[in-house]
């Protein structure tokens, strides 16, 4: 048993608020401020990405040297995962079947004429296979059936990964980055859904659903995490550049957010930010001196409960607001935000912590 890495976890929380950000500021909940939180705010779906790199990284550190039942490995990652997903599923339930039923929205054209087949699928974390499913019902869970399909993969994938060298881990690591950014050029450069939509926030686009959601496309930000976990593993010393990498990392999410409104939409999309999330991951798991407050428990319990918070927000964050009309405006922000992360620590405790340890078979 490897020790815990408390500083990432703590990391989730801070990628989940980033893409609660974006979502607050997509509903127009948090619209303004100075460019730079424009721009920062603007490009929060990278979160995601975070997150599947991340996922990589912490599958290899937890199971890498081990000899890995996939029976046991695919049910303690469903134990990890379905109990909070249905849990959210239920909380948008209400306002989904409502929207289908009663409201003529282009949002919900698909599920409306196929409700059976978008219920089913959303169950059965299949959605994001069909590039019009993706975002039905709970809009985020999307990025949970592009997990399962991860998990399903992984170890196969591991267990291909076990003869590579250092140089070989680097070499692929470096390779898929470059595969996901070719998907990007591709399609920039044949536009298929019409040079006009390159840069479109349409949720209806058929490419750019395949784009952005499709399980492959984005398997290769996971395989990004998992030879970056190998590659951590594999290091000759203790002492490595944990600081360096860390800036590195965060000096290139810097640049992006920089250069946000010029950098078209499929590129930030789809894995532009994996190897400087990598970097970052890496060096916090050299555990640097300075990195020690990431491991305060408070922050620790708010990175536990990210998942959560990640899967709620969406669903929650405009009742919350339209129910604090009576405060001003800042008043409003700051209890929606401090509400959403009270209710998604609630949900981790009284739901998706026993779940996972009354469905987690031992030593899985």
């Amino acid at each position: 048993m490897r020790p815990r890495l408390h500083a990432l976890t703590t990391l989730r929380f801070f990628a989940a608020l980033h893409v609660v950000l974006f979502h607050m500021r997509v509903v127009g909940i948090l619209p303004g401020g100075p460019w730079w939180y424009q721009n920062f705010a603007s490009i929060g779906f990278v979160g995601v990405n975070f997150f599947f790199v991340l996922s990589g990284f912490i599958l290899v550190y937890t199971y890498d040297g081990l000899h890995l039942s996939a029976a046991k490995f695919w049910w303690a990652r469903f134990a990890r995962i379905y109990p909070a997903y249905v849990l959210s599923l239920i909380v948008a339930a209400p306002f989904f079947f409502f929207a289908v039923h009663n409201l003529d929205l282009p949002f919900f054209a698909w599920s409306k004429e196929h409700f059976i087949l978008a219920c089913v699928l959303t169950l059965t974390l299949l959605q994001s296979w069909v590039p019009q499913a993706a975002l039905t019902w709970n809009s985020v869970c999307w990025s949970l059936s592009v997990e399962a399909f991860f998990y399903l993969v992984f170890p196969l994938a591991l267990l291909r990964s076990k003869k590579l060298s250092e140089k070989g881990l680097l070499v692929c690591l470096i390779g898929f980055w470059l595969a996901s950014f070719s998907f990007a050029c591709s399609y920039i450069h044949f536009h298929p859904d019409g040079i006009d939509k390159i840069n479109s926030g349409e949720t209806n686009l058929f490419w750019k659903n395949v784009l952005s959601f499709n399980p492959l496309v984005r398997l290769p930000e996971f395989l990004v995490g998992m030879f970056t976990g190998k590659l951590f593993l594999a290091r000759s010393s203790e002492k490595q550049p944990g600081t360096t990498l860390i800036i590195a990392g965060l000096l290139g999410f810097a640049v992006v957010i920089l250069l946000a409104p010029h950098i078209p939409n499929p590129i930030l999309s789809v894995g532009i930010l994996s190897p400087a999330f990598a970097a970052i991951i890496y060096g916090a798991a050299q555990q640097p001196k300075w990195t020690s407050f990431l491991a305060f428990p408070v922050l620790v319990l708010l990175g536990e409960a990210s998942y959560s918070l990640y899967l709620l927000h969406s669903v929650v964050i405009t009742r919350i607001f339209d129910s604090l009309s009576y405060w001003n405006r800042s008043l409003r922000i700051a209890g929606c935000l401090v509400a959403v992360i009270f209710i998604s620590i609630i949900a981790y405790r009284l739901v998706e912590a026993p779940a996972r340890r009354y469905l987690r078979p031992p030593k899985a």
